[in-house]
C-alpha cells in the first residue's frame, strides 16, 4: 500500500502542476482569484486553518495544496476551454478522477485494496500519462 500510496501522492501533485502551469499561462498572474468560487474559497478557508496551527510545519502558500482531489476535475471543466487540447473529452476526465479519488479515500485512510485495484489504478495513472503526457 506505501508504494500505492507513493504513487497517488506523485500523481496528484502532477495534476496540481498542470493546472497551476496552465492557469498561470493562459489567465496570467492572477489566475487564483480567476478559480471556480466554490473550490477558492474552499481552499482558503483550508488555508486559513492551515496558518493558524503555527506548531504544524509544512507548505501553507500553495493554494491548489489545499483544493481536494474531487476539486482538480472540477476546475479543469469549469476552465474546459484551457485544458480542451490537452484532455480528450470532459468525460474521459471525470470517470478517471471520480474513479482515481474512490481509491485514494480507500489508501489515504489506511484501508486496504486488493491487488486487482492496484493494478487498475495503475492503468488508469498510465493511461493517463499515455494519453496527457505527465
Amino acid at each position: 500500500m506505501g508504494r500505492l500510496y507513493a504513487v497517488l501522492h506523485c500523481f496528484e501533485n502532477e495534476i496540481r502542476g498542470l493546472i497551476r502551469e496552465t492557469l498561470e499561462e493562459k489567465e496570467g498572474a492572477d489566475w487564483i482569484e480567476k478559480l471556480p468560487a466554490k473550490v477558492k474559497k474552499y481552499a482558503e478557508d483550508r488555508q486559513q486553518e492551515s496558518a493558524a496551527d503555527t506548531w504544524l510545519e509544512g507548505e501553507k502558500n500553495d493554494i491548489l495544496g489545499f483544493v481536494d482531489f474531487g476539486h482538480l476535475a472540477s476546475i479543469m471543466i469549469e476552465k474546459w476551454q484551457f485544458f480542451e487540447d490537452i484532455v480528450p473529452s470532459q468525460h474521459w476526465l471525470k470517470q478517471r478522477m471520480d474513479e482515481l479519488e474512490k481509491a485514494r479515500h480507500y489508501i489515504a485512510h489506511n484501508r486496504m485494496l486488493l491487488p486487482t485495484e492496484f493494478q487498475r489504478l495503475y492503468m488508469y495513472i498510465a493511461d493517463w500519462n499515455r494519453v496527457i503526457g505527465l
